[in-house]
């Protein structure tokens, strides 16, 4: 019978450091009855805080619910552009109602998706923009999805600056122009499990040249798992996976990158 192979340990992260999660999904049913534990597994790997990602009323309910359930959890909500399309001024009511809640800290997961078009991409615009303005108005750091949609989401991120609050590039995808531009409207450029993958040549010379203190981490779990798990079910404890490739392309000390 062949042995079965243990998968690889996280790196020690050094002690008196803490990661932070900033985008994961742990309402979805991909953790399901291991929720208990993957929190769990987060801690005693140095992830002290998780900030799970509210995609749709449903899903932003349930961010809320989890981070009143669990210390070091915090949520936020928002309309996903997937689900533009079946949005409207209740449910924005009903999530600024939620932000409200001492657990939110962010509004978003919001912008643009010309990938898939599960919403048509007038309605993504204008949803867009209406969640743009509710995040203004709630002072909320922005949470800013934006795939194979760069031009429309700088111009539409512009158009509604200045964000006092602040915001985060979720999953950066661009080139270094791009990162750019993100960081003269004072957003984060926040780096996934991709970094580590052999052909995001991109990323990392994002990652190479933006000062480390405008990137901020995240998993985006149960998505977008890094080497040595690609493929496989992300996990908020596999953060540690990806903060150690970004303190090695920034040839600094892992404690850098943690502090």
């Amino acid at each position: 019978m062949k042995k079965k192979t243990r998968p690889p340990a996280p790196p020690p992260l050094p002690r008196g450091c803490e990661l932070i999660d900033s985008h994961c999904h742990l309402d979805m049913d991909a953790y399901g009855s291991e929720l208990d534990a993957v929190i769990t597994r987060a801690r005693a790997a140095g992830v002290t805080r998780i900030i799970t990602i509210g995609i749709d009323p449903a899903s932003s309910r349930r961010a809320v619910e989890l981070a009143e359930k669990y210390q070091g959890v915090y949520a936020t909500v928002g309309v996903h552009p997937h689900d533009a399309a079946r949005a409207g001024e209740n449910d924005f009511a009903e999530l600024a109602a939620l932000a409200g809640r001492p657990v939110v800290v962010g509004y978003g997961e919001i912008g643009l998706d010309y990938a898939r078009l599960h919403s048509p991409r007038d309605v993504q615009l204008g949803i867009f923009s209406r969640q743009l303005e509710l995040a203004r108005d709630l002072d909320l750091p922005v949470i800013i999805h934006d795939r194979d949609a760069h031009e429309d989401t700088m111009r539409l991120l512009r158009k509604a600056a200045p964000f006092s609050a602040g915001g985060v590039m979720h999953c950066f995808s661009g080139d270094m122009d791009l990162a750019r531009q993100v960081l003269e409207l004072g957003m984060y450029i926040s780096i996934p499990g991709i970094v580590t993958f052999k052909n995001a040549a991109n990323l990392q010379q994002v990652v190479r040249e933006v000062p480390m203190e405008r990137i901020i981490l995240e998993t985006d779990g149960p998505f977008l798992a890094p080497v040595p798990f690609r493929g496989k079910r992300n996990e908020p404890a596999y953060l540690l996976f990806t903060a150690a490739r970004v303190a090695e392309l920034k040839e600094m000390p892992l404690e850098e990158v943690a502090r």
